[in-house]
């Protein structure tokens, strides 16, 4: 995003009160690949521990034939006068048995993350927070708000005690069409989840970042659809970046947006609250690489541009008309005899179906009459033999 030295403070859409110096948090460079990892482990850490019984199919009498009785030597279930005497038990391939591998409880399900690595990751998807054009791309209806980011002020926002206040206020900075998005995308959830206490799903809408302990605005907004709340001294990338999906919609209030700076730091100095931690730099001062690459400094010393030698793809003259004619000039006339003498040949067959039709006598050239004065022949010598 541009580099924009303050940004204004709003209690409606039309009015300023004021404006907050932008914190140079917002400025970081938006790393999504941090922000994934990071996001996949901590997602893992509120897993709850799950396994099956540890003696589930193994809670039979069973013991193996052992050889000799040309069967498996799996263990078989004991006793007699049932079906189930004599069954296969225990294996995960028996009925009623065991599954393979049971699942226990000691899995790894925690996974530990490098706390710099965390707070970069944090500062990056607080960065594309900032960035409009991020927030409409993951979905948020953010066109009609005053500016990105939004900052309110405190005087309106502390003393919201209610819920219609609260949205009162929402469309008062047009903040609202999130909220009704939201509304709109709840639905039943696939698969067996419905059965699991989680029936229905829906959308992230609008998160609230504030810095007051206990205030009344957390009760007024939390019974919105899709709105979070969160304190900005316990800001949480499953919060900002919900999904490991860079860009969500958030609403600052004005004192929490100035804790930003003494929180996560600036380039000049390091963060007053974090210690020892320093805002990531970008890889390259411009990303703009079209621009770069266009200056005249960097064309200056390129090479001139080659001539677009043109290449011909090899194509097979067997099915290729035009490459067999460039090839074989004869082709052309081969092709065009062959299609005369099917024409001939087809006209001919024509004027003899014609003329049988008709039942006109027709020309017979001298081999047929030789054929057919052999059969007759032929058939004269079998009759003579018949009646000797």
């Amino acid at each position: 995003m541009a580099a924009r030295p303050f940004v204004g403070v709003y209690s409606d859409n039309k009015t300023s009160k004021g404006s907050v110096a932008l914190p140079q948090v917002l400025l970081a460079p938006i790393r999504s690949d941090i922000v994934q990892t990071v996001h996949l482990n901590l997602a893992k850490n509120k897993r709850q521990p799950y396994a099956v019984s540890k003696y589930a199919g193994h809670q039979h009498s069973a013991e193996s034939w052992g050889t000799g009785r040309a069967v498996a030597r799996i263990p078989r279930v004991s006793g007699g006068g049932t079906h189930r005497a004599g069954q296969g038990a225990f294996g995960n391939q028996c009925r009623k048995g065991r599954m393979f591998a049971p699942t226990k409880i000691w899995r790894r399900w925690h996974r530990k993350v490098n706390v710099t690595q965390k707070r970069h990751a944090l500062v990056a998807s607080l960065a594309a927070t900032a960035v409009p054009s991020l927030l409409l791309a993951r979905g948020h209806r953010v066109e009609n708000i005053p500016e990105v980011p939004l900052v309110v002020d405190n005087k309106t926002i502390d003393t919201i005690d209610k819920t219609a206040r609260a949205t009162a206020f929402l469309k008062a900075v047009n903040a609202f069409d999130d909220v009704e998005r939201v509304k709109e995308s709840r639905h039943i959830r696939p698969g067996q989840g419905k059965a699991r206490n989680r029936r229905y799903i829906q959308k992230r809408g609008p998160l609230v970042v504030y810095l007051q302990e206990n205030a009344p605005m957390v009760k007024a907004f939390r019974n919105l659809p899709g709105v979070d709340l969160i304190n900005v001294t316990r800001l949480n990338l499953l919060e900002l970046a919900p999904g490991g999906h860079l860009g969500r919609f958030v609403i600052w209030t004005r004192d929490a947006f100035e804790r930003l700076d003494s929180l996560y730091g600036t380039y000049k100095s390091g963060a007053q609250e974090k210690k020892g931690y320093h805002l990531p730099r970008p890889l390259l001062q411009n990303a703009d690489l079209g621009r770069i690459i266009n200056s005249s400094e960097v064309q200056s010393v390129l090479r001139e541009k080659r001539p677009n030698l043109r290449t011909f793809r090899k194509k097979n003259p067997l099915k290729n008309k035009a490459i067999m004619h460039r090839l074989n000039p004869y082709e052309r006339i081969r092709v065009r005899n062959e299609i005369l003498f099917a024409q001939a040949q087809r006209k001919k067959k024509d004027q003899l179906l014609e003329s049988k039709r008709k039942g006109l006598k027709t020309e017979v050239d001298k081999k047929t009459k030789e054929k057919l004065a052999v059969k007759k022949a032929t058939k004269k010598f079998r009759k003579m033999i018949r009646k000797i």
